[in-house]
């Protein structure tokens, strides 16, 4: 772990960052002041330059690396998070987008992962706690399934989730239909964690962003499905793309106390695409969904 300030400030009120980008600081901005914030990613120097620009704000923050897909080292981030003072926020923005990765990875990094972060988390969470999981707005454009694939998404063990029917690898030949798969398994997952979540007084909640410029973004839309992308600005009725401080303002309502009712929801903030593309001119069939 990297840190920033010195070990004696760090018994705080802990908000763990998993998926240090560019949503997942905007959100550790606004709700992050007064605490200790635990930025974790994949490549840990990616989150201690997040952690550094932070700490350069008055944030008190440290970094940590963390595979989100490896059980290991999600528990290993949870014991680091745990030693720095009282775990009472989570904010999972970690993730890989259709254009960056296989079917196969994206079913790992972005289903059975998340999964993973929020069981382990759920574990700890400190009365009074909250948490979130930044989805997708794909989950919902995603086929209405049947109601034991629902139940199944929600409520498999974490380690049999990758063996579902669902999601072998037959049927899920493309990157965006396992983008979608995993979207929709993160709301129905967070649905059901939130029950666990609540007996130890904790919430959980879900966002399900539209396209927001972040490096991610930019690779789809530089990528094969970027015009379809560039479509689906154009065409949704706020006719722009966000901002991850937009994705912020709803964050910390949802973690903070004006949010304390609000528990087990997923939240689509996407500029009104899924809108347009059910009632308005974005037809289904010309655009990625």
């Amino acid at each position: 772990m990297v840190q920033t300030k010195p070990k004696e400030c760090q018994m705080n009120d802990v908000v763990v960052v998993v998926g240090a980008g560019s949503i997942g600081q905007a959100i550790a901005r606004r709700v992050g002041a007064g605490k200790h914030l635990l930025l974790a990613s994949l490549q840990q120097q990616d989150a201690a330059a997040a952690a550094e620009m932070l700490a350069n704000a008055g944030f008190l923050a440290s970094a940590a690396g963390v595979d989100v897909s490896c059980r290991d080292s999600v528990q290993a981030l949870v014991r680091t998070a745990s030693g720095l003072g009282k775990i009472t926020g989570l904010i999972h923005a970690a993730g890989v987008s259709p254009s960056q990765a296989s079917p196969a990875t994206i079913l790992r990094v972005d289903l059975y992962g998340t999964a993973l972060v929020l069981e382990a988390f759920g574990a700890v969470i400190a009365p009074g706690g909250a948490g979130l999981v930044i989805s997708s707005q794909s989950g919902h454009r995603l086929p209405a399934l049947m109601p034991d694939q629902d139940r199944a998404l929600a409520l498999t063990p974490v380690e049999e989730l990758l063996q579902l029917d669902l999601l072998q690898a037959e049927r899920v030949t493309d990157p965006l239909h396992a983008y979608q798969l995993s979207k929709r398994g993160n709301s129905l997952r967070v649905m059901a964690e939130a029950v666990k979540w609540g007996q130890r007084g904790g919430r959980l909640n879900t966002i399900s962003p539209g396209i927001i410029i972040t490096p991610l973004a930019r690779d789809e839309l530089s990528g094969p499905r970027g015009p379809g992308y560039r479509r689906m600005i154009e065409g949704c009725p706020v006719g722009r793309a966000g901002t991850p401080d937009e994705v912020a303002q709803l964050a910390a309502l949802l973690m903070g106390p004006d949010g304390a009712f609000i528990t087990g929801s997923d939240f689509l903030m996407d500029g009104g695409v899924t809108a347009a593309y059910r009632f308005g001119d974005l037809a289904p069939a010309a655009g990625p969904t």
